[in-house]
């Protein structure tokens, strides 16, 4: 446990719980893919499913932070996994909020054709996930590399307004 911690920079334990916290995350999310790959045919091929893909997410994770490492500035490692963690709750975020508020305002894939609707969509979507990227960049303590972050988004988006050039 202490190479673990010496690892990520863990300096108190508390910080552990976004580790664990990921591994959680990752392990949902292989699930729910190997429920949606393999289908309800059975539990167990699911399971089995589940175990490789957390393996190859879990890869691809890792390769990632190695290679965000140098680019983003954080003060520890373990920072990497909360931010990580943010941007999976703010996308998952914004598609659960997009929906409802396309409907509240009057549009469905039923009054609209389907392309316009899907690019709306993916617009409104867009607009909440910049605000709920502050909101939970904010919420896990990072509000410092999400708000640098958005300006640099923005900035790619042609909004200068925030950016400090």
């Amino acid at each position: 446990m202490d190479n673990f911690k010496q690892n990520w920079q863990i300096q108190r334990n508390w910080q552990l719980l976004f580790p664990v916290l990921g591994i959680l995350i990752l392990g949902y999310c292989s699930y729910r893919l190997a429920d949606v790959i393999v289908g309800g045919i059975n539990l167990f091929l699911v399971l089995i499913a589940s175990i490789v893909i957390f393996s190859l997410l879990l890869k691809l994770t890792l390769f990632s932070f190695k290679k965000l490492e140098r680019k983003w500035i954080l003060d520890y490692r373990w920072e990497m996994i909360r931010v990580f963690i943010v941007f999976s709750i703010t996308g998952s975020s914004s598609v659960f909020v997009g929906k409802p508020v396309m409907a509240l305002i009057g549009i469905t894939k039923d009054n609209l054709n389907t392309g316009v609707y899907w690019t709306l969509y993916i617009v409104v979507g867009l607009l909440f996930y910049q605000v709920l990227l502050i909101f939970f960049g904010w919420l896990f303590g990072q509000f410092k590399f999400f708000w640098e972050f958005e300006k640099k988004m923005l900035s790619r988006f042609g909004i200068k307004r925030f950016s400090n050039q």
